[in-house]
């Protein structure tokens, strides 16, 4: 796929070079225009067309763009050499030969330009809101706009790289249906989100696992209550997806407090036989050292200002009773000991664990760069939110680490910014966990 991207990318480069600089042929011979402007059209609605079909229209519209304004970038760099050495033979003698190559140059540039900037802008999930406003506000300063637009070409290529080839190997396994678990999927999330159709808290992950062929459903419990209290919604649930898929049980993929609220009901409240393995993400099992700092330093009269505020906001988009100091003291360090002690691994039931840790506040998402600091003053590593040393609980441990120094975040663990990770690929990562499941026989 590189080689066809740089061949499709050289070849378009060549012919938006030599359009944006045909005023010589255009005067010489008028009748050109009929095979230039034909071209330039084919050449800004098929960039691209050697690269293959990945029956995506969102990823090639972003190759479209992408290898648009590779071309464009080309072609500005050859077309201002040729437009002054064209200026300094020929302004003297015809000067409005100079004007008129030159406003061909700039309208085939600008047109190149825009047609490229708005597909990758349009659908680039990579880029983010950050370089679309880096782009923006460089965009019209020499130089800079250029050394902006390499470093926006940079993401959108490594972007359509990664998209291509994760299509290729599922289109590759796709009769394999590695991730058919005898028992279907439930996804549990953690404090402060909700479950929604419009914002999945789980990025890309669910609909790759569909994609190999595992069954998917969600708890759909409260955003912010107790652990019992989530843990009575989340034996309802699961009591309802075994009715509805006749299945006997359930394989759980719990996150953040989603695993405390999911080993409660195991223990609390009689639904071990309903589940065959829990998987717990970034769990705090031993707890959360960012909830004893708001429960202990923040003051009292701010602690409740800001759970009226969460609660009442939670009530008004839906919410029955969200309670916002009965989640956050839940996850505290005592209680957290205090649940384990009643809380022991079952041993019909397949438990493992996984957690990440960061290497820099700066690679957290607000307000994760900001937690990380104080976690780290009080107990090392962590991810933003919970120390490394709180993850690890059932008879597999996993701990999650790029190649690269980036580190791996509370919510990148569960790709909530959609952002594809260097030397880390999540998505594939649950792929792999699910069909390891399978395998086991769940």
């Amino acid at each position: 796929m590189k080689v066809k991207f740089v061949i499709s990318t050289l070849l378009n480069s060549l012919l938006i070079n030599f359009i944006a600089n045909s005023f010589i042929l255009i005067k010489l011979l008028a009748n050109s225009l009929y095979i230039i402007v034909p071209a330039f059209i084919l050449v800004n609605v098929f960039a691209g067309t050697l690269i293959p079909y990945v029956n995506n229209i969102k990823l090639s519209i972003c190759q479209h763009g992408t290898i648009t304004l590779y071309s464009f970038y080309i072609s500005v760099v050859f077309s201002t050499i040729y437009q002054i050495l064209f200026a300094i033979k020929t302004f003297s003698s015809d000067r409005m030969s100079v004007v008129w190559s030159l406003a061909i140059c700039v309208g085939v540039s600008f047109i190149v330009f825009w047609n490229g900037i708005i597909c990758v802008y349009l659908t680039s999930t990579q880029l983010g809101l950050k370089w679309r406003i880096i782009g923006i506000v460089f965009g019209f300063i020499p130089v800079a706009n250029l050394i902006a637009l390499f470093l926006i070409l940079k993401t959108t290529t490594k972007e359509c790289f990664f998209e291509t080839q994760k299509l290729k190997v599922n289109k590759k396994r796709k009769s394999q249906k590695i991730c058919a678990t005898k028992y279907p999927i439930l996804l549990v999330h953690g404090v402060f989100f909700r479950d929604t159709k419009f914002f999945n808290y789980w990025g890309r992950i669910p609909k790759e696992l569909e994609t190999n062929g595992a069954k998917i459903f969600y708890g759909n419990h409260s955003s912010a209550a107790s652990i019992a209290d989530s843990a009575a919604e989340l034996k309802e649930r699961i009591t309802e997806i075994l009715a509805e898929t006749g299945a006997e049980k359930v394989n759980i993929i719990a996150h953040s407090k989603g695993g405390l609220d999911c080993r409660y009901a195991i223990a609390k409240l009689g639904i071990g036989d309903c589940v065959a393995s829990l998987t717990t993400i970034n769990t705090p099992h031993k707890g959360c050292l960012f909830a004893d700092y708001l429960l202990t330093k923040i003051p009292a009269d701010i602690e409740n200002k800001i759970a009226n505020t969460y609660n009442s906001t939670l009530k008004k988009l839906g919410e029955e009773n969200p309670d916002f100091l009965a989640a956050v003291g839940d996850l505290t360090n005592e209680h957290c000991n205090a649940l384990n002690a009643e809380m022991p691994t079952p041993k019909n039931i397949y438990c493992q664990s996984v957690g990440s840790v960061l290497t820099k506040a700066v690679n957290g998402k607000f307000p994760l760069n900001f937690s990380y600091h104080l976690v780290k003053y009080f107990s090392g590593d962590n991810d933003g939110l919970v120390d490394e040393k709180s993850f690890n609980w059932g008879e597999k441990y996993t701990l999650l680490k790029p190649k690269t120094n980036r580190g791996i975040s509370h919510g990148d663990i569960i790709d909530l910014n959609r952002e594809n990770i260097n030397g880390l690929d999540v998505i594939e990562f649950y792929v792999n966990l699910v069909a390891d499941l399978k395998n086991k026989g769940f």
